[in-house]
Order: C-alpha cells, then sequence, then structure tokens
C-alpha cells in the first residue's frame, strides 16, 4: 500500500491538493463526497478563482432522493460548485463512471467509505460502476438508501485523498493500516488501491 499522511491535514491543505489537479491543462475528472463536511474544503476552493471549465465533477456517493431534497448530496455540490463552469454529474444506478484523476472521500467512524458500509444491501456489477446501496441499519440521521461507486470505480484513479477527522476516526484507520479489522470498507479500498493514498488528518 502506497499511503501517506499529509502535513498539514487540515481542509486548506486538501484544498490546495485538489486546486493543483484543477490547474492541470486538459479535461480531469474529479470524485468528491457529499454531506455537510466538505463544506470548508469546497468553501476554500471557490476563494482561488480556479478555472474549473475542463472539469468534470462526480459524487462518490448519494442519497436517493430529489436533487431539490435538503439531504441530496448533488443539491450541496450543485450549490458549492454551481457557480463555476464545472460540469458536474449527478449518480445513476447502472452508470458506468471514467477513470479519475483524484477521488476525495470521507470516512465514517464505522470505516464506511462512500455509501460502502459494513453491514449492507448493495447491487452487484461487475467493473467501476455506479451502485444502489442500502445501510443497515439506516443512519438514522439519514435514513435514505444510496447511490456509490462501488469499490471498483473507486480505486480507478491516479490519486486517492482520504480526509478523515477526530480522534476515533484517526484510531479506526491507524487499526486497519496495522492490519486489523480488515473486513471494514475502508480496509478494502486500501488493499485494492494501486494508486497512492494521502491521508489528511485533523481534530
Amino acid at each position: 500500500m502506497d499511503i501517506h499522511w499529509a502535513e498539514p491535514g487540515d481542509a486548506a491543505a486538501v484544498a490546495e491538493r485538489i486546486a493543483e489537479t484543477v490547474r492541470r491543462p486538459g479535461r480531469k475528472w474529479l470524485a468528491v463526497p457529499g454531506g455537510s463536511t466538505p463544506a470548508k474544503v469546497f468553501a476554500a476552493l471557490n476563494e482561488r478563482g480556479l478555472d474549473w471549465r475542463e472539469c468534470e465533477v462526480w459524487l462518490t456517493d448519494d442519497r436517493q432522493v430529489p436533487h431539490d431534497h435538503p439531504a441530496s448530496n448533488f443539491g450541496k455540490l450543485k450549490a458549492a460548485l454551481g457557480g463555476t463552469e464545472a460540469i458536474l454529474v449527478a449518480l445513476r444506478d447502472g452508470d458506468y463512471p471514467p477513470p479519475f484523476d483524484l477521488v476525495w472521500l470521507g470516512m465514517g467512524g464505522d470505516g464506511h467509505v462512500a455509501s460502502l458500509f459494513p453491514q449492507m444491501a448493495a447491487g452487484e456489477r461487475i467493473g467501476p460502476h455506479v451502485i444502489a446501496t442500502v445501510p443497515a441499519p439506516l443512519p438514522p440521521e439519514a435514513p435514505f438508501a444510496r447511490l456509490s461507486l462501488n469499490l471498483e470505480a473507486l480505486v480507478a484513479a491516479d490519486e486517492i485523498l482520504l480526509v478523515v477527522t477526530g480522534a476515533d476516526k484517526r484510531r479506526v484507520l491507524e487499526g486497519v493500516i496495522a492490519g486489523q479489522a480488515q473486513h471494514l470498507p475502508v480496509a478494502q479500498l486500501l488493499r485494492a488501491a494501486k494508486c497512492p493514498v494521502t491521508i489528511y488528518w485533523s481534530e
């Protein structure tokens, strides 16, 4: 595994790493997380005045709700980058995503990444795809069926950024890297990744 910890690992550092990819010449494909956590990174990116015209931005996962629903990750992505010229892609079950220049992921305290949970019902497709998933049990704060890039799609990237906050999540991640809890989705991701994985951790 090609894993290293970024220093510093705060939102500004994450934003600068993503900005480096956006600034590259030519077409770029990025995958970004949803929810409220990425807001600081998107705000820092918007302060940089980047040219997004050649960037196609996918979500790593979304809730199966209308795009104008408060729980919609696509709605949050439009709010964050809708003022730019980025091409924003809403997830659809069965879609075949491109290889990504950069995949930015968060991680839950239970070791889930995107909407790949330790226990879930999930669609099965060979190769990189968007799949339907249902966490088991459904999180009470977001009791929705999901759409997610599958593991093959998440690791079809030139680089993965894994952004985690809090001491509890750091302990989970350090345990996984040390060989513990290898059933967790984050462990499966790290084993399957053939590209560098940079961990950005902050309190």
